[in-house]
């Protein structure tokens, strides 16, 4: 045999046992007690995913993902003052802090914050 016809023998064999083991394992694993079970979200993984999702519990995770984002930016303002504190850095903590706070006034006054609705 030529190295061309070894070169594509093993190019072939390997998807081959590599796909019939995806095969056999998969087969194995669909029975499992756990993927039986609903998620956190409390969604049952046995019944079609096209139900209407709620756009209140949407828009509280789009906020508290922009929190978390806000509390990051925050994080290394006293170490950058301490290092560099110039007017400039100042005009533009300043200047942030103000956008947010404007940003969590118009959430406020919007009754996004509202958890109890």
């Amino acid at each position: 045999m030529t190295q061309a016809t070894w070169m594509f023998v093993v190019c072939v064999t390997i998807p081959m046992v590599v796909l019939a083991m995806a095969w056999v394992l998969a087969a194995r694993s669909t029975e499992d007690r756990e993927k039986s079970t609903p998620f956190e979200c409390g969604f049952d993984p046995k019944n079609t995913a096209r139900i209407p999702f709620s756009t209140r519990f949407f828009l509280l995770a789009i906020i508290f993902i922009v929190f978390d984002i806000e509390i990051v930016l925050l994080m290394p303002i006293p170490t950058m003052f301490m290092a560099y504190y110039t007017p400039h850095v100042m005009i533009i903590y300043i200047l942030f802090v103000i956008v947010l706070i404007v940003g969590l006034i118009h959430e406020w006054n919007e009754g996004s914050l509202d958890w109890s609705a």
